[in-house]
């Protein structure tokens, strides 16, 4: 039988869309009503009754599941274990119709029915099962053509925008890179061996969809090292109708000033372009990315849990990204061995090249010094030269 949840309802009121009423409205079931259950003793005792119970996983799995107890079984039987499960989804995120139906009925056999398309790593999330029932979903996953995806101290399920399958603008195709790496570094993904959680995260352009640069360790980004293309055509047409306005809403907000509009002709000095894509943005009909497409790496970003936010760090300016992706494997084993062998526990990879100093941390992995990777000028304008002692 339900039980009131008068503090938990409340969050149903209002204009703003409400995840108590997703619930009720996904799952209707025993585990569902508990889980609410406990939410409402948690808002009336002001603490949290979820606990850590321990490691749990499938056989020959460390990752994929998340372990999830409340220290309130006895009262709330039916979310006593609410374990979260993280399945690889398909490199973009393209389902069919008759996938997910299959995908839902998997769940709904073996748990609560909730569901969250797509956690911040990127996987499809499987809210609120038993440990018994960990096995036999694990099984019919296998069958339906899907595997775990990454959790704790691993390398997490890679993932990326679209790319070329939908946009235009893709400088790479995000999706075959981001399903070499899944399927090449299996081992690095499922069983957690690094100090931390490693995120790979591919955009195939500087608009960045998928939030890479403030969210992954290793950044994947597309851009190209020729000039923007300008069809002359389109360009004239946006002149002839005034919208946008070229001059105030293009040219004026260039972050490093690098266009020129003038007697309805545009100007581009690409040595100083930034690859920011906003001029891309608002004439889409008549600019393009250049025709010498690749990607620059960056390295090191993270949202805050034990330090601060960081933003990735340009490592790499351009590379040509062609299979094998033989380049990009050779700097991920690089940077693993360092980390792993000098990284504290909980330290992401960001932290650790702050710790060690950027200087280091390229010496390690063997790659030189490049202007791009300056993140601002010296502020002391002298320059001390060291000299061998004799």
């Amino acid at each position: 039988m339900k039980k009131p949840t008068p503090l938990v309802d409340e969050l149903e009121k209002g204009p703003w869309p409400s995840f108590v009423k997703e619930i009720k409205k996904s799952a209707d079931g025993p585990m569902a009503s508990d889980l609410l259950s406990v939410l409402e003793r948690s808002y009336d005792d002001k603490i949290g009754h979820w606990k850590h119970g321990g490691l749990v996983g499938v056989k020959g799995y460390g990752a994929g599941v998340i372990g999830r107890y409340n220290d309130l079984a006895g009262e709330f039987p039916d979310a006593a274990e609410f374990h979260t499960i993280r399945i690889n989804p398909p490199a973009g995120w393209f389902y069919t119709s008759d996938v997910l139906r299959q995908l839902c009925d998997i769940w709904e056999r073996h748990g609560s029915g909730l569901t969250n398309f797509h956690g911040a790593t990127g996987d499809a999330v499987f809210l609120g099962a038993k440990t018994v029932e960990l096995e036999p979903l694990f099984d019919e996953l296998l069958a339906a053509g899907f595997d775990l995806g990454g959790s704790g101290s691993a390398l997490r399920t890679p993932s990326c925008c679209c790319g070329k399958a939908r946009c235009e603008w893709a400088c790479f195709d995000t999706m075959a890179v981001t399903r070499e790496l899944t399927h090449v570094y299996q081992d690095e993904m499922h069983r957690p061996a690094f100090p931390y959680k490693f995120k790979i995260k591919a955009s195939g352009c500087p608009n960045d969809c998928v939030g890479a640069i403030a969210r992954s360790d290793l950044s994947i980004i597309g851009t190209w090292r020729d000039d923007i293309q300008i069809d002359k055509t389109g360009l004239a047409k946006y002149v002839a109708e005034g919208k946008p306005n070229i001059q105030r809403d293009v040219v004026e907000r260039c972050p490093t000033r690098c266009m020129r509009f003038a007697k309805g002709q545009l100007d581009i000095d690409n040595d100083e372009c930034v690859r920011c894509m906003h001029c891309i943005n608002a004439l889409p009909n008549a600019l393009a990315p250049g025709k010498d497409r690749g990607a620059m790496l960056l390295v090191g970003g993270k949202a805050p849990i034990l330090g601060g936010a960081l933003l990735s760090s340009l490592l790499v300016p351009f590379i040509k990204l062609e299979p094998p992706y033989e380049d990009i494997k050779e700097l991920l084993v690089a940077i693993w061995d360092l980390w792993s062998e000098h990284g504290k526990n909980r330290e992401r990879v960001g932290e650790f090249i702050q710790r060690i100093g950027l200087a280091n941390f390229l010496e390690q992995i063997g790659l030189d010094p490049q202007p791009e990777m300056v993140a601002h000028p010296r502020t002391n304008p002298y320059i001390a030269l060291h000299e061998d002692k004799p």
